[in-house]
């Protein structure tokens, strides 16, 4: 028997794929846990119809990270921090204080946990690089300048 995965199983298959499995397997385990439908005629249509759909979502949504990134892209993001006269950071500038910063400087709204800092928090004055990935195929990098206020 053939079925359509509505969620990802383990050794068996990914969302939407159709894969052939015995009848008991999937009238006893499939079908009541809701992880998958009979592939009819009618179910695979829907299928395709879906796939088709979500296919141009994500390449809109891909053109609109490409944008972004286009933007973020060699820009410096200067934050003001008050630092001790060895250069070291009373605190530390983390995340949020560069999502706010590029909301602040630049008017781009990134979700804070998608900056990636590379270490955990910036501690010293200086030039850091960050990356953003945007979509699975965009990643956009950007300077963050942290300076003496």
């Amino acid at each position: 028997m053939d079925v359509i995965l509505k969620e990802d199983v383990l050794n068996l298959g990914f969302e939407n794929d159709i894969v052939p499995v015995k009848n008991g397997y999937a009238r006893n385990y499939l079908f009541p846990k809701r992880l998958a439908i009979p592939a009819t005629e009618s179910n695979r249509k829907i299928l395709a119809e879906t796939i088709k759909q979500r296919t141009r979502k994500l390449e809109r949504l891909k053109t609109d990270a490409e944008a972004i990134a286009n933007r973020l892209n060699n820009i410096t993001v200067r934050i003001k921090v008050k630092s001790s006269e060895e250069g070291t950071v009373y605190g530390s500038v983390t995340n949020i204080h560069i999502a706010e910063a590029l909301k602040e400087q630049f008017d781009i709204e990134i979700d804070r946990r998608k900056i990636n800092i590379g270490s955990r928090n910036i501690k010293e004055l200086g030039q850091y690089k960050v990356t953003v990935p945007l979509q699975k195929e965009v990643t956009a990098e950007f300077v963050v300048d942290v300076i003496a206020e």
